[in-house]
């Protein structure tokens, strides 16, 4: 059930925009840089727009899909047609090569699996992936999708989450045992995330799929949280949960350099 608390903020909000259809694009990115439902009132407080100006444009958004209303009538949240237009950007994001050749390479280096995933409702999206050459691995393509909790990806950008998220996560009743590794306890998968949130990496203990291992770090952003993480995969014949660990400081140099690409978009939109 969701947490139906008015989300406080931090800072006041400028919906810019030179016309009405800009002004709409500034509070739907307004909105999805936060991890909490809102209100009517909570919006108004938030962006010094009138009211009625406000009703307006969360009823035009509503009406095209790209938010949601939840049972209260009062609540809104992010729409199923703004989160499939939020994966197919990231899926078909023009820097692909460029990742792509950071994934290979740490595939190769490390000599197994490596994915791009990010976090999409309540499933990890596979951005990305570089299969091991080995014979024994597990074939997932771009698109593929995991549930968070079973996912050292989906746990690690849990680990960021908010109190209203963190705990919507933790009494779903969809903490599917999909093996006998599987975190099923809302305690234990808190215990969990804190971990992750303190360790700067998430592990994947066989949870998902048997005798399957992952670790996975977030890409570096500079507004201090991320939806995207790099993980890598092994099956337990190969690579122990140690092994993984001690390749963390090769997993943490390709995410900084996924990173980096972002950091050159940013300076050529600056520069034009």
């Amino acid at each position: 059930m969701d947490d139906l608390t008015e989300p406080q903020f931090d800072e006041r909000a400028s919906l810019a925009g030179e016309t009405p259809a800009l002004r709409m694009v500034s509070l739907l990115e307004f909105i999805s840089t936060r991890d909490q439902i809102f209100t009517l009132q909570s919006l108004v407080v938030q962006t010094g727009l009138p009211k009625p100006t406000l009703h307006r444009m969360l009823q035009q958004l509503e009406g095209a899909g790209l938010l949601t209303r939840h049972s209260d009538g009062r609540h809104y949240g992010t729409g199923a047609r703004l989160r499939r237009m939020a994966e197919d950007v990231l899926l078909n994001d023009s820097r692909q090569g460029a990742r792509r050749m950071i994934l290979s390479q740490l595939s190769e280096k490390i000599g197994e699996s490596c994915n791009l995933t990010a976090v999409s409702g309540d499933e990890v999206i596979y951005l990305d992936r570089v299969e091991t050459a080995h014979p024994l691995r597990v074939h997932l393509e771009a698109g593929s999708r995991v549930p968070i909790h079973a996912s050292a990806s989906g746990k690690m950008i849990a680990s960021q989450y908010g109190e209203t998220p963190r705990r919507r996560l933790l009494s779903s009743s969809t903490l599917r045992e999909f093996t006998p590794h599987t975190l099923t306890d809302p305690a234990e998968l808190e215990a969990e995330l804190d971990s992750a949130r303190s360790c700067g990496y998430a592990l994947d203990r066989q949870e998902y799929l048997d005798g399957l291992v992952c670790l996975a770090v977030l890409i570096p952003t500079d507004i201090g949280r991320s939806n995207q993480a790099l993980a890598i995969q092994a099956p337990v014949i190969r690579k122990s949960i140690d092994d993984l660990v001690e390749l963390l400081p090769v997993v943490q140099e390709a995410a900084q350099r996924m990173a980096v690409l972002d950091e050159i978009d940013r300076a050529e939109d600056n520069s034009a």
